[in-house]
């Protein structure tokens, strides 16, 4: 077989569009702006162009949506794509095949391999942002696998990620069996959960504060963005949002960029007035009428509940659906009749990817004094080596240590499940992916590692 280079090119580029262009002076608001990208650009009351994406990025997408077997995008859609990445500030990589077939897409330029990166914050607990590395985009065109392709991309990716100073890397995975070979663990999950209304008889305390249906205006969009702002610094385990997520949630993600009228919108206020939480929301009528919740982020307990009790009190609905709701749902024990509600899907959500130990396991907040070593083997190199972390006052000091035996081997995508105390490691040692050496050392990193609120992330990538 012949060496990678010779067969492929890599290129990154950030993600961008064609320049807008400008009218002349005395063309009207019609004029050349309106040829180029579709509306005028000058003018008053001129509508805004429609965005063009570059070249390299229309490619680009257009590989993404063969790999994720979306339908073809046209020219509008990855414009507007391209330009959520650009918001975003995404770094596209793509793989070229150097001698293509005549007629293949990779022939035309399409990439045959893709890959994104963005840096988001994550919470580590206590309130505490760090940044971290977001992988995302990540295809092979079929008719190009088994060539290296994934494992040139993530290993690339990931070095310059450790280069840069990231102490992190995130995904969330399509398949299950991929990515724990390049030192990801699955850190957080997901859950699914429906509500028979009726049956539910409504919740068994009253949450404080006031819940009014508000138009999804400019306004709404601003104070929602500030609601998910503190839900974020609140919730360990939480990422940040980058554009799609804001397009998808609270507009539907429908085709066109057009947003979704079927969709309504409340928020809850706290006793003062102020805006703690919202709920987007639509109907879906078949056999029966099911209301689907769109989003939901909610920066207290209060919020939460009211605004599940909004969502409880609809009428002509007989099943509320929720697709983000915490592993350690409230609602649960809220019910009137917990077995009203019902989980329908539960999988691994974020895979985190340890970088750098030392800065990681110091970034986060400890509930316990303690001290353990831990011995961590990473393939890649990144994150091996001896650390003993001491912890003493909610803060810990993490030192490269030399003892000959650690008090618990593990691997990175171990430890990368074990960060931010999502995953029990007691539990993982009875899995065998947490070997204990010193006796008790596996009940002390437990205790340690016990998060100050349970993980709850509602942020994919």
């Amino acid at each position: 077989m012949a060496p990678f280079d010779d067969d492929f090119d890599i290129r990154s580029f950030p993600a961008a569009l064609e320049p807008t262009p400008v009218a002349e002076a005395g063309d009207d608001a019609d004029g050349a702006a309106g040829d180029a990208a579709g509306d005028g650009a000058a003018g008053d009351g001129a509508a805004a162009a429609e965005p063009r994406a570059d070249a390299d990025s229309t490619a680009w997408t257009r590989a993404v949506t063969l790999g994720f077997h979306n339908a073809e995008p046209d020219a509008g859609t990855i414009g507007r794509e391209t330009q959520r990445g650009v918001v975003d500030g995404r770094l596209y990589t793509g793989v070229y095949a150097k001698e293509a077939r005549e007629g293949s897409l990779a022939a035309s330029g399409v990439p045959v391999g893709t890959f994104v990166s963005l840096t988001r914050s994550i919470n580590v607990g206590g309130g505490r942002l760090l940044d971290a590395h977001l992988v995302s985009g990540v295809t092979v065109q079929p008719t190009y696998r088994r060539r290296g392709i994934l494992r040139r991309l993530m290993t690339d990716d990931l070095a310059a990620a450790k280069g840069a100073g990231l102490a992190v890397a995130a995904l969330t995975a399509s398949e299950g069996v991929i990515y724990r070979r390049f030192g990801f663990g699955p850190a957080t999950r997901e859950r699914k959960v429906e509500v028979d209304r009726r049956r539910a008889s409504g919740l068994l305390s009253e949450p404080a504060g006031s819940v009014d249906l508000v138009a999804r205006d400019e306004a709404f969009e601003a104070t929602a963005r500030e609601v998910f702002a503190r839900f974020h610094r609140r919730s360990p385990g939480s990422i940040d949002r980058h554009e799609g997520v804001w397009s998808h949630r609270l507009h539907g993600g429908r085709p066109g960029g057009v947003s979704d009228p079927a969709i309504r919108a409340a928020v809850h206020r706290d006793p003062a007035g102020a805006v703690d939480g919202y709920v987007t929301y639509k109907l879906d009528e078949g056999a029966t009428t099911v209301l689907i919740v769109t989003d939901l982020v909610a920066a207290s307990d209060d919020a939460y509940l009211g605004l599940w009790q909004l969502l409880l009190e609809v009428d002509l609905v007989d099943t509320v659906r929720y697709e983000q709701a915490p592993q350690a749902d409230p609602l649960l024990h809220a019910l009137v009749d917990p077995r009203a509600m019902r989980i329908t899907h539960d999988e691994d959500h974020v895979w985190l990817r340890v970088l750098d130990p030392v800065a990681t396991l110091q970034a986060r907040p400890w509930s316990a004094d303690g001290v353990v070593t831990l011995a961590v083997a990473d393939a890649l190199g990144h994150a091996a080596g001896t650390f003993r972390v001491t912890s003493e006052g909610g803060s810990a000091t993490v030192k490269r240590a030399g003892v000959r035996r650690a008090d618990l081997d593990l691997d990175v995508a171990t430890l990368g499940s074990l960060w931010l105390g999502g995953v029990d490691p007691v539990t993982l040692a009875g899995a065998g992916l947490v070997r204990e050496r010193r006796a008790g050392a596996v009940q002390s990193l437990r205790a340690m590692l016990a998060p100050d609120r349970p993980l709850h992330g509602i942020t994919s990538f």
